[in-house]
């Protein structure tokens, strides 16, 4: 069984080598890597890795969104050109493990028929107390299990969408974000080899508010349309307003905040990953003096979003509700025409009825 990964990035410098390393040590046979125009160092990290054929290379340097022509051309690559039998296509931030433990990630697709062709895996958000700069390998350790009114609380609207893994297959089509595929799945993972990913998308402020702009300004010079709700474009708009720096800060719990979160469940621990890698960027942590009001800050602004976001909602179902009101309206109008039109035809009638008996 031949196991590929794909992999798009941009400016990943401070997690890329590892998570390289993680999937390589996880049994993965061929990775196929597109850098997309990185310039923090990530080019030439990859360049590194495909020198001693551990990675497949290609360079993509515009920045246009394009990440499901990408990809789903890489997807096809492992499936032409290196004979996986299953593909995965993940991003710089994600860790795919077994979920059982004792198993290599290959081991796991070892044991999924590829009768079932595509199947869903869970990713769960990994968080941690906030920093400046760092990987966050060794920070983030827990499991983010918070709920959604939780979320909405420090400015989030939910937890990652689910990625997909899919058999090789060479007219595979991956959509917008790795979350679907254009093959449908036809059976259950079987007990045992199912496999999840821990996601890292927070790891500190640099690197996020980097992420951050480069997203949105890929989606600016795409011919794309994102969603008013899209939770890149909602930060890149906050990051260009100077907001987004209070938010990074309340989404991510504080000591006290953590230490509650263990006791009910929120947070859960999970340290497979800083136990496997190390941590190539040391942490940076954030002004311990500031980060109290930046925090409240953030929680202010938050709240004002759901606030403004429950107004629009507010706005539109009033809208909805006086259009259906004014199609009532003219219906009624309608039936009252029609009925007036019958009742003067009536009358028409039995005043000719009346004329000819008089006569």
């Amino acid at each position: 069984m031949r196991l590929a990964m794909t992999l798009m990035v941009r400016d990943e410098a401070d997690i890329v080598g590892a998570m390289i390393d993680h999937h390589l040590a996880q049994g993965v046979d061929t990775l196929i890597v597109t850098d997309n125009g990185s310039v923090d160092g990530t080019a030439e990290l990859l360049e590194g890795f495909a020198a001693d054929g551990r990675i497949v290379l290609h360079h993509e340097p515009e920045h246009r969104k394009q990440q499901a022509v990408t990809v789903t051309r890489m997807a096809r690559e492992a499936a032409t050109e290196h004979g996986a039998d299953w593909v995965i296509n993940a991003d710089a931030d994600e860790f795919w493990l077994p979920r059982a433990d004792g198993l290599t990630l290959k081991e796991a697709f070892s044991g999924i028929p590829k009768s079932i062709q595509a199947f869903d895996v869970p990713v769960h958000d990994m968080i941690g107390p906030a920093a400046l700069a760092g990987t966050g390998l060794q920070r983030l350790v827990y499991r983010d299990l918070r709920s959604e009114a939780t979320l909405h609380r420090v400015g989030l609207k939910a937890h990652a969408t689910h990625d997909a893994a899919h058999i090789g297959d060479p007219g595979i089509e991956v959509v917008q974000g790795n979350h679907f595929v254009s093959l449908e799945n036809r059976g259950p993972v079987p007990d045992g080899f199912e496999v999840e990913v821990l996601h890292f998308p927070w790891r500190s402020w640099e690197q996020y508010s980097r992420k951050v702009r480069n997203a949105g300004s890929a989606y600016e010079n795409s011919e794309l349309t994102p969603s008013p709700n899209h939770h890149g474009m909602r930060d890149y708009r906050r990051l260009l307003a100077g907001v987004l720096y209070p938010l990074y800060l309340c989404r991510h719990p504080d000591a006290a905040e953590l230490e509650a979160g263990l006791s009910t469940g929120e947070y859960v621990l999970d340290t497979r990953i800083a136990e496997a890698v190390g941590s190539p960027v040391a942490d940076r942590p954030v002004d311990a003096a500031t980060e109290p009001v930046d925090r409240a800050v953030g929680l202010a602004l938050a709240d004002l979003d759901r606030r403004l976001a429950a107004a629009v909602d507010d706005r539109a179902t009033a809208a909805a509700q006086l259009h259906a009101a004014r199609e009532e309206n003219r219906a009624l109008h309608e039936q009252l025409g029609m009925l007036r039109s019958r009742r003067v035809v009536r009358l028409a009638d039995g005043a000719a009825r009346l004329l000819r008996g008089r006569r």
